[in-house]
């Protein structure tokens, strides 16, 4: 084999050759490097922490040479100095807060500096805003950090693909693939995956088998295997749908392109998220309303203040100082960001699990739901049907019946009929002269003689021996059990029926005892479907109420009606035909969602996958994050009560700023807790 150090290129890389592959695509731990990266602080983030890291030691240098009685001149220029630094970037942004006429906290604590170095409180002001600019530095710092949480998904594609191109020359293969952007791929292009590298864009298999590792996209933990199917073009499914980001396993896989980059799942999961930081929840909306009644009304009791003090008598210079500190003591920063930085901690958190929550107002309301509405088709079932019963009649055997009954369907195109050759394989058997009777069954021939294959409806109109009694009673059963029925004769003899039905989800019993367990009261399961089948899924995973044979607009009503009836409701469903009962919820939350551009843009709640168990660790996310936002504004609320009233009686600016940004970092920090939420 040719090593790497002795590889002469060849004109077009060959993706068998280990040199070619070695030096497009070296060795990487590709999640944890490619996050590492994405964590790094930006420019604006390092500089602004950088300013107030000089701010602080230009201040520290001048209270060293003030405790050592060397100070003078030197020190007022270290002090001059931390007010430069720890007041640029706080100068900027209230400029900005100014010109757009809202007065903010920068805009407090500027006043507050410049009004201690009116007095001569040099070193108080320079502390004030080395601590001011410290702590809004750590603060930006735990911003982004949450926020890179989310975008470090982004990271996860690859910046180049393999697209397969006819070659020129008879040196080369047929089609050989070409390193290129994957900026560059378009829709119906076919790109080649190595084993154990990264999928480069949204496509279907066209070629190859594989395991394909989606939790970044999904948060599924165990890979799903792929495979090319005869599914139309325009319509992957999940055996062959795959997503840009995602990991290859041992297979070589070719894929169509069905998106483009700017367009894959991954981008617009970023682009949604970006889009959900400024949709701010009910708190946060409260904390703005509240700061822009709050700050005016703060400068007017620093007047009042400074008023009081001048009619009493007491020297100006003191009236100053105190109403200065109690500008810092009310500048309300850890409200400003108890809200903001809890929500986007939670989307951060609940991203890397599969889970796209669009903003604050969802974060919030989910929590607090205590009726939940489902779709039933794709949502608590499989959304397929499937084999589930196999009734023998009297006199023949499980196998005979299975045998005839594959070789007919084998020849039908029906979903029924796929349900039941998909799970009854072993059988070789194949009938002839299949036709379709529209409505009513199929019929064939096998070993010279005639099958049918129908409905109860359908058995009873054939000539020949009329269907036993203990066979039409056991039908019966099936049918009132939700299933679809489907009688099988070969020749005189009839040899069963055969069960199918949509299938539960495995996961959707736990789901919803786990979230009864956490305090959901109603789970309604709205459906289209007959009442008789609707019921049976309903009563096999637990729903309180079950509505079937609903329209969409019925499916609308119905939320409407609950949210009459209990307030907040949820409705969870595939976000396309559900759409207007969706529209019409406290909260929408959209199933499968990574292969759904519909479900993704219209839900509130995106599942990327079709996982029902995200619904409990939502539900927990959703508590915690409140509970976690309270806590933040009751601390920063009484931070504000403390401290306003021991300002007034004499508290010195230094100790208050002190408890001032020292609660701000503890919100901080309290909200930096959901990144670790379990799952």
């Amino acid at each position: 084999m040719t090593s790497v150090s002795e590889h002469t290129a060849h004109r077009v890389p060959d993706p068998a050759c280990g040199a070619c592959s070695a030096r497009a695509n070296p060795p990487r731990r590709a999640p944890k490097a490619q996050v590492q990266q994405a964590s790094r602080p930006p420019n604006h983030e390092r500089a602004e922490l950088a300013f107030a890291l000089a701010a602080l030691a230009a201040y520290l240098t001048g209270l060293g040479l003030d405790l050592t009685g060397s100070g003078g001149a030197l020190s007022s220029g270290l002090f001059t100095a931390a007010y430069a630094f720890g007041g640029f970037f706080t100068f900027r942004e209230a400029l900005a807060a100014v010109r757009r006429g809202t007065f903010q906290v920068d805009f407090l604590m500027l006043v507050a500096a410049a009004g201690a170095a009116a007095i001569g409180k040099w070193e108080e002001g320079a502390v004030l805003l080395v601590l001011f600019s410290l702590g809004h530095a750590l603060e930006s710092y735990a911003m982004g950090r949450a926020r890179r949480s989310v975008e470090a998904l982004g990271e996860l594609a690859p910046r180049t693909a393999w697209r397969l191109r006819e070659g020129t020359t008879t040196e080369l293969p047929v089609e050989v693939p070409m390193e290129v952007p994957v900026e560059d791929l378009a829709v119906g292009d076919t790109v080649l995956v190595r084993p154990h590298t990264r999928i480069p864009a949204d496509g279907r298999v066209t070629s190859g088998t594989g395991s394909i590792d989606q939790s970044a996209v999904t948060g599924e933990s165990i890979p799903a295997d792929k495979r090319p199917t005869d599914r139309p073009e325009t319509a992957p499914g999940p055996e062959n749908l795959v997503h840009a980001g995602t990991v290859n396993g041992s297979g070589t896989l070719e894929i169509a392109v069905t998106r483009l980059a700017a367009d894959n799942t991954l981008a617009r999961v970023l682009r949604l998220v970006r889009e959900a930081e400024e949709r701010k929840s009910p708190t946060q909306r409260f904390t703005d309303r509240f700061q822009k009644a709050f700050v005016p009304a703060v400068l007017a009791l620093v007047a009042v203040l400074l008023a009081a003090g001048t009619l009493s008598g007491e020297p100006f210079k003191d009236s100053f100082y105190r109403a200065m500190a109690v500008l810092v003591a009310a500048s309300p920063c850890a409200l400003a960001i108890a809200t903001p930085v809890a929500v986007l901690s939670a989307v951060g958190r609940a991203a890397r699990s599969g889970v796209l929550i669009k903003g604050g107002a969802p974060l919030e309301e989910f929590g607090r739901l205590r009726t939940l509405a489902f779709d039933k088709t794709g949502t608590l079932t499989e959304g397929r049907p499937r084999l589930t019963d196999v009734e023998p009649a009297a006199g023949a055997g499980r196998a005979e019946l299975l045998r005839a009954a594959v070789a007919v369907q084998r020849q039908s195109d029906h979903p029924l009929a796929r349900a039941v050759v998909r799970d009854a394989p072993g059988t070789t058997a194949r009938a002839v002269d299949v036709r379709a009777v529209v409505g009513r069954g199929v019929t064939g021939e096998l070993d010279g003689s005639p099958v049918h294959i129908g409905s109860l409806a359908h058995a009873d109109t054939l000539d020949g021996p009329p269907v036993p009694p203990p066979l039409r009673a056991r039908t019966g059963e099936l049918a009132a059990a939700g299933r679809t029925t489907m009688l099988v004769r070969h020749g005189d003899r009839w040899l069963g029926v055969l069960g199918l039905m949509d299938a539960p989800r495995e996961a959707a019993a736990g789901t919803v005892a786990a979230l009864r367990g956490l305090g959901v009261t109603r789970m309604v399961m709205l459906s289209g479907d007959d009442r008789r089948v609707a019921g049976a899924v309903g009563r096999a995973v637990g729903m309180d109420e079950v509505r079937g044979g609903l329209m969409p607009e019925d499916k609308a009503a119905e939320v409407a009606r609950l949210r009459r009836e209990g307030g907040r409701t949820a409705m969870i469903g595939d976000g396309v035909n559900d759409a207007p009962a969706m529209a019409g919820a406290t909260v929408a939350v959209a199933m499968g969602a990574a292969g759904s551009p519909v479900a993704l843009e219209t839900a509130d709640i995106a599942l990327m996958s079709d996982d029902l168990r995200r619904l409990p660790f939502l539900t927990g996310l959703s508590r915690r994050a409140s509970r976690i936002i309270r806590q933040n504004l009751w601390l920063s609320l009484g931070i504000v009560a403390v401290l306003v009233p021991a300002t007034v009686l004499g508290l010195g600016i230094g100790p208050a700023v002190l408890v001032h940004e020292g609660s701000t970092l503890i919100v901080v920090a309290n909200a930096l807790r959901l990144l670790r939420h379990p799952d």
